[in-house]
């Protein structure tokens, strides 16, 4: 019998578990949604105090190998994750992510501040700089869906760009009209590209 890899679906700085549910639903994908302590307004957790905390909790999930679809900022900690442990990666969806490559310089905007004054008591580390991973996502193997947005000023088209030509296995795909909050505008096709994806036999 074929077992169905799990689907771990990551938030962006907000947060909340509940960011990828309306895509899942409209595919009729389950999976486990994870929220991140002490961001958007997710209550803190002694045990995470950064990135790395966020990859760990990712870890507790992966007993096998997993499907990992990845919002924003969760972009970056999938590439982390995948980068820590590559073969429990099978298939990456990254969704208007900087992805570990420097987005300002790509035409990128500032979200710190905007972040801020509507999450004044989230952790202070989320709008530290992020590292530059560039260096390294040439080595991530698995197949990996980039959904972008045309009118996204936060991760604009180039950073898509960036990632489809540093990470091996990669397609851009993206969708007119949409902004950062895709997943929110466009669940139907997004959950549509996704399913595609994650099927996949590679």
């Amino acid at each position: 019998m074929t077992v169905t890899p799990k689907t771990l679906f990551l938030p962006g700085a907000t947060g909340s578990a509940a960011f990828w549910k309306p895509v899942a639903a409209h595919i009729g994908m389950e999976g486990v949604f994870l929220a991140w302590p002490g961001l958007g307004n997710e209550p803190a957790h002694p045990g995470v105090s950064g990135i790395s905390g966020l990859v760990a909790i990712v870890r507790e999930q992966m007993a096998e190998p997993v499907n990992i679809v990845a919002q924003s900022m969760g972009g970056f900690v999938a590439i982390k994750v995948a980068l820590a442990f590559p073969d429990k990666v099978r298939r990456l969806v990254l969704a208007v992510t900087s992805g570990g490559v420097p987005v300002t310089d790509l035409g990128g905007s500032s979200w710190q501040s905007n972040y801020r004054k509507n999450f004044p008591h989230a952790a202070q580390w989320i709008t530290e700089p992020s590292e530059d991973l560039s260096g390294q996502m040439q080595s991530i193997k698995a197949p990996t869906l980039l959904l972008w947005g045309d009118r996204d000023p936060i991760s604009p088209v180039a950073v898509g760009e960036r990632l489809q030509t540093i990470l091996p296995s990669a397609q851009l795909h993206v969708i007119p009209n949409a902004d950062h909050d895709l997943a929110q505008t466009h669940p139907i096709l997004v959950g549509a590209l996704i399913k595609h994806h994650l099927a996949g036999t590679s």
